[in-house]
C-alpha cells in the first residue's frame, strides 16, 4: 500500500512575491504567513494549506488557452456567487480571458502574473 500523501503547499513562480501574495489574499482572505523576503511570500488557510510565491528571474507570464508559454500551474476556487467574486477579482487586477470554455459552471480568470485559475459554484 502506497504512503498516504497530504498536500500541504504549492508555490507559484513569478516576478513580484508580495503583489501576488498581496492579490491572493484579498480575493480569498487567506492569512500572510511569511513575510516577505523580497524574493518569497506566502499565505496559509485555517486547514494548513500554504500557498506560496516564489521570485523567479525573467518569469515568463503564461498565455492561457494558448500554449507558447504553459500554463504552469492551474488553481480552482469554489464561491458562492460567481458574478460577486468575478467583481471582486477584477477590481484587485484579476484578467478575464476571452475563451471561456466553461459555460456557466465555471469561469476562467489570469491573476497579475498571467497564472490561469477557476472559479467554480459551491
Amino acid at each position: 500500500m502506497p504512503p498516504q500523501m497530504k498536500l500541504t503547499a504549492i508555490t507559484l513562480d513569478c516576478a513580484d512575491p508580495e503583489a501576488l501574495a498581496a492579490f491572493y489574499r484579498q480575493a480569498t482572505g487567506l492569512e500572510l504567513h511569511l513575510k516577505s523576503d523580497g524574493d518569497f511570500a506566502g499565505l496559509t488557510g485555517e486547514d494548513g494549506l500554504f500557498i506560496g510565491f516564489q521570485r523567479v528571474d525573467d518569469h515568463q507570464a503564461p498565455h492561457w488557452p494558448g500554449q507558447t508559454v504553459p500554463q504552469q500551474v492551474h488553481l480552482d476556487f469554489e464561491v458562492d456567487d460567481l458574478d460577486e467574486a468575478e467583481t471582486l477579482l477584477l477590481e484587485l487586477g484579476a484578467t478575464k480571458p476571452e475563451h471561456q470554455p466553461g459555460g456557466d459552471r465555471w469561469r476562467i480568470f489570469t491573476d497579475p502574473a498571467g497564472h490561469p485559475f477557476c472559479l467554480t459554484r459551491g
